[in-house]
């Protein structure tokens, strides 16, 4: 069988809500599969340049994780074009996507026939957490708590803009996890908590102002993570009365700002003449998650 996904990248933790709240943006990784002789990836963008192209592609290796999870040793082999327009290891969900690739590659090679469910307990187990891999297959906004099973809310978030910066530099997430502390004094973690609640009543509420009031508060990760993305609280107080707030995207180093609906382009442009080597990308939200169809490839 040809088949195409399309899978939208995510922004993570949006303030106090490490680990667990997510939000599909329009950026994506696409793939397109057709049956062959042997293990081919393809990379169509630049920025995928220099990945392994045979077995030893990590898109292939999730597959395979999950052939071995239903019981099945061998994977018809394909021909697989990859293209992406999501910046690696800037805190923008890039490995998500991928893991969603690997699990609908084995789902449709291998007809498993799984559903929503299935395929969010396997990405959600192979990632640790299901703040990435949640909205990129669900779309829109999702909280979730990962304890054995899955428990999410998909909420929505509208009516304002998210303006992605994103600087020229890498930020594994291995590197930005290990500045994070061990634990918590119980004292701290309650504050850290409240926040967070908090946080998920704005959204609800879509109150922005308030949201982006409580993104300074965060105890969890940004005040560790700070020093790694040595640009953050300089857009902290170059932004502080032109947007709602502003968050480490995920691990980073991308930050993201939440500004009015109607934020111009034209303001986004005078804003990055003071931060001239980082990319101004004014994001919406994808509503949609990951979808496949058949592929054009006959």
């Amino acid at each position: 069988m040809n088949f195409a996904v399309k899978i939208p990248c995510s922004t993570s933790n949006l303030g106090a809500g490490f680990d667990s709240i997510g939000l599909a943006l329009n950026l994506y990784l696409e793939m397109e599969a057709k049956k062959s002789d042997v293990w081919e990836f393809i990379s169509i963008t630049e920025t995928l340049q220099g990945l392994p192209s045979g077995k030893d592609n990590f898109i292939y290796q999730i597959a395979e994780k999950v052939a071995k999870k239903y019981g099945i040793g061998q994977i018809p082999p394909c021909q697989v074009k990859v293209k992406s327009g999501i910046p690696l290891a800037r805190g923008l969900g890039s490995s998500a996507t991928a893991t969603l690739a690997g699990i609908e590659l084995a789902n449709q090679l291998l007809d498993l026939q799984l559903g929503i469910e299935d395929k969010l307990a396997i990405a959600t187990t192979i990632e640790g957490h299901p703040d990435n891999v949640a909205p990129s297959l669900l779309g829109g906004c999702v909280i979730g708590h990962y304890q054995q099973e899955v428990n999410y809310v998909q909420l929505p978030f509208e009516n304002v803009s998210l303006i992605a910066i994103i600087p020229e530099y890498e930020l594994k997430t291995k590197a930005a996890r290990e500045v994070l502390p061990q634990e918590l004094s119980f004292q701290t973690s309650v504050h850290a908590s409240s926040i967070a609640n908090v946080s998920v009543a704005a959204i609800c509420q879509q109150n922005w102002s308030l949201l982006g009031n409580l993104m300074k508060k965060d105890l969890f990760h940004q005040p560790y993570r700070k020093k790694l993305v040595p640009h953050f609280e300089q857009l902290q107080t170059f932004l502080e009365e032109k947007v709602y707030g502003l968050f480490i995207s995920g691990a980073g180093p991308t930050v993201i700002a939440l500004a009015e609906k109607n934020c111009p382009e034209s303001k986004i442009a005078e804003w990055q003449n003071n931060f001239p080597t980082c990319q101004w990308i004014k994001l919406q939200v994808d509503t949609n998650g990951m979808e496949v169809r058949k592929a054009k490839t006959p």
